[in-house]
Order: C-alpha cells, then sequence, then structure tokens
C-alpha cells in the first residue's frame, strides 16, 4: 500500500488507535477507545476510507425516533458508496470510535438534558471521568478523528460565531479545532442561526480551507438554505477534485483543516427571508429564557422545527444524509488516489455494471498477496 506519510497502530487490551508518525504531539491513551471491528480494519488496511460521523445531531439534534433512524440511515448511505462509517460518541465513559445499533439506540433514546452531556474538548475528561454518556460535538468529533486517523468526517452543520458574538465572545470550538485538526469537514456550511460572515473570517484567521462543493461558483451555504449571501474562497466540482485536495493539505503537512459547504439538496431547502425570521424569533425566545452557552444551539432547533412545523426537521435530515454521501465518494477517490488505482470507484461500478459498490480493501488485499509472492519466489521456495 502506498502512503506519502507513515502510520503506527497502537493495541490495548480494549482495541486501536493509529496516528500519523511525526505529525502530531497529541494523543488520546489508547487505553481510552473502543474502535468496533469494521472501523479498525479499515484503518489499519485502507484509511482513507472511514468517514467520521458526530453523535449530538443523536443526542441533542432531533427528536426520537427521527434521530435513530437518520443515524441507522446515514451509516447505510456511507456503506453503499464502499465507505465506512465511524460513528463517534462517548458511552459509559469511553471513547467509541463506531456504534453498534443497540448503542445508536441508546444515545437516541437517552434523555439528553439529564443524562447525555453534549461533549465538545472541553466536557470530555468529565463526561469521561465520571462515566457517562456523550455526544460529541463538531470539536469533539475531530479531536477523535484525528487521533485515529481518520481524514473525511461528515456532519449536518458546523458552529461559529453566534450572532452578537463581538459583544458576548460566544465562538464555537469547532472553528478552533478545524484549525488545529487536518480533517475534511462535509457539512452543508454553519448554522443558519449563526453569524455567517464573521465565521468565515475566523475560519480564516484559523488558517482552514472553505470550499464549496458541485455548485457553479462559491456561494456558501447556510444550512437550511443553499445560499448565505457570503462566498467561499474555491468551489470543488467532483469528488476526486475534493480528494487531490485532502491528498495534497497531508503531502504540505498543514495541520488545519478543510470545510466542505455542500448546499441542501434543491427540494428540501427552505426560504432563506421565512428562515430570518423564524430564528429571529427563535433567538428572542433564548434570550427571554436565559438560554446561553451550548444550549443555545439544541434549543433554537427545537424551536425552529416548531416554529416551522416540521419542515426545518425535515431539512436537517435531508442534507445529512446528503452530506454523508458526498463524504463517502470524496473517501473512495482519496483512497484510491493514495493506493495508486487507476480509476475512480465510480467508474469500476459503471463498467461492472453493478450499483452496489465493493470495499476498496478488496484490492488492497490482491496487491498484499502479490507482494508475498514476490517474497515467496525470492527465499526460493
Amino acid at each position: 500500500m502506498l502512503r506519502s506519510t507513515a502510520t503506527t497502530l497502537f493495541r490495548s487490551s480494549r482495541g486501536y488507535c493509529t496516528g500519523n508518525v511525526g505529525a502530531t504531539n497529541r494523543r488520546i491513551s489508547p487505553s481510552l477507545i473502543d474502535i468496533a471491528p469494521e472501523v479498525r480494519d479499515a484503518l489499519r488496511h485502507t484509511p482513507q476510507s472511514v468517514v467520521a460521523l458526530e453523535s449530538t445531531i443523536i443526542t441533542h439534534g432531533m427528536p426520537y425516533p427521527h434521530n435513530l433512524d437518520t443515524a441507522l440511515e446515514v451509516e447505510q448511505i456511507v456503506r453503499q458508496q464502499g465507505a465506512v462509517p465511524a460513528t463517534i460518541a462517548i458511552v459509559g465513559g469511553r471513547i467509541k470510535v463506531g456504534l453498534v445499533e443497540d448503542e445508536l439506540r441508546l444515545l437516541a433514546r437517552t434523555d439528553s438534558g439529564a443524562q447525555t452531556v453534549k461533549t465538545s474538548r472541553r466536557d470530555m475528561a468529565y463526561v469521561m471521568a465520571t462515566g457517562r454518556n456523550g455526544g460529541t460535538t463538531v470539536a469533539g468529533t475531530l479531536l477523535v478523528a484525528d487521533a485515529v486517523g481518520i481524514r473525511i468526517f461528515a456532519t449536518g452543520g458546523i458552529g461559529g460565531v453566534h450572532r452578537e458574538g463581538e459583544r458576548t465572545m460566544d465562538v464555537s470550538a469547532d472553528l478552533i479545532e478545524l484549525g488545529r485538526c487536518p480533517v475534511a469537514v462535509v457539512s452543508s456550511g454553519v448554522k443558519s442561526i449563526l453569524d455567517i460572515p464573521r465565521t468565515l473570517e475566523y475560519l480564516e484567521t484559523q488558517g482552514v480551507c472553505v470550499t464549496t462543493y458541485g455548485s457553479a461558483d462559491s456561494e456558501f451555504p447556510a444550512f437550511y438554505t443553499r445560499s448565505s449571501g457570503s462566498k467561499a474562497a474555491y468551489n470543488l466540482s467532483s469528488a476526486t477534485e475534493a480528494a487531490k485536495m485532502l491528498h495534497m493539505n497531508r503531502e504540505l503537512g498543514l495541520r488545519s483543516g478543510i470545510l466542505i459547504g455542500v448546499p441542501i439538496p434543491e427540494r428540501y431547502a427552505m426560504d432563506a427571508t421565512e428562515m430570518n425570521a423564524v430564528i429571529a424569533q427563535a433567538l428572542r425566545d433564548a434570550e427571554r429564557k436565559g438560554i446561553h452557552g451550548k444550549e443555545v444551539t439544541p434549543f433554537i432547533l427545537s424551536a425552529v422545527s416548531q416554529l416551522t412545523r416540521g419542515k426545518s426537521l425535515d431539512a436537517n435530515m435531508a442534507l445529512i444524509k446528503n452530506n454523508a454521501r458526498v463524504a463517502a465518494e470524496i473517501a473512495m477517490d482519496l483512497a484510491r488516489i493514495e493506493n495508486g488505482a487507476t480509476t475512480t470507484v465510480k467508474e469500476k461500478h459503471v463498467a461492472k455494471g453493478v450499483d452496489a459498490p465493493l470495499i476498496i480493501g478488496g484490492s488492497v488485499i490482491d496487491i498484499c498477496i502479490s507482494v508475498l509472492e514476490d517474497d515467496i519466489k525470492k527465499g526460493g521456495y
């Protein structure tokens, strides 16, 4: 297998933790992480094919049972592209990279306010030390994904600079973690409830390259709507182009991430004027009720869903599924580029006349067998 940067695999009694040799001094002790067998095998053979998924969308982003159904569907969409989903969360005080259905169900049904903690970087030590369950935010998921060697991550929308952030200093840790982790985040932009122009300025300061995906221009999406009125620096026209950029980010040794803004599918997009009015009302409600800090976003999302009679929830579910598909396609093309294949995954499937893609791990096994046979010949057997 050809790789531009060597990787190591640390084994503990409970699982595996990968990290890029010499790339970072930050490590999470492997004894704290449980990696699902499917994810562990992919990280050992084709780490580019793994797509990280966050868990606050399950614990704090949607009501039950929509949260569970969406989580299961998103994982299935990733697999349909040939990639490997790795939903990241904290369960019983342990970091989980890849969840079984029972764990997804546990997080989906738990009363988020009382038992499951919305877990960013600052919360992680407390949540684990007290043996609690945690839904990892974009920042929390990025931290873990980087530690185990996952390079692409699909989510709904990232956090950012809150409206009136210049007064409140309320800036999401997602932005800082994006500046620290060389992971590509595929999202439908920044959540509409935030100050998008200031968020983009902050990302530039953190060295994060912000792009749009598949659109005719670089109009940055705004979660529920396809346009925010702000421009991204660049537009990526295809999964292959995005994968080449991820590869170059690694080759350059850049330790900052990439934000890829994928517009919500047009049929699910909401009217910008309507959404701005609804969000303004929800923000007033939050202020009146004294909602602050990390509780603001889940409160606003819930209020917006009620005010739009569920239309925003439908939009949320649609965009995360679309983002997962795009992320998986990019992941598979990244695996192709870094393992020396000559055709894209999609081209192979078209040539074979099949709909369901094969996991590229099969190709890696073939390569390994070829190498072993050469060794045997040299040994005279």
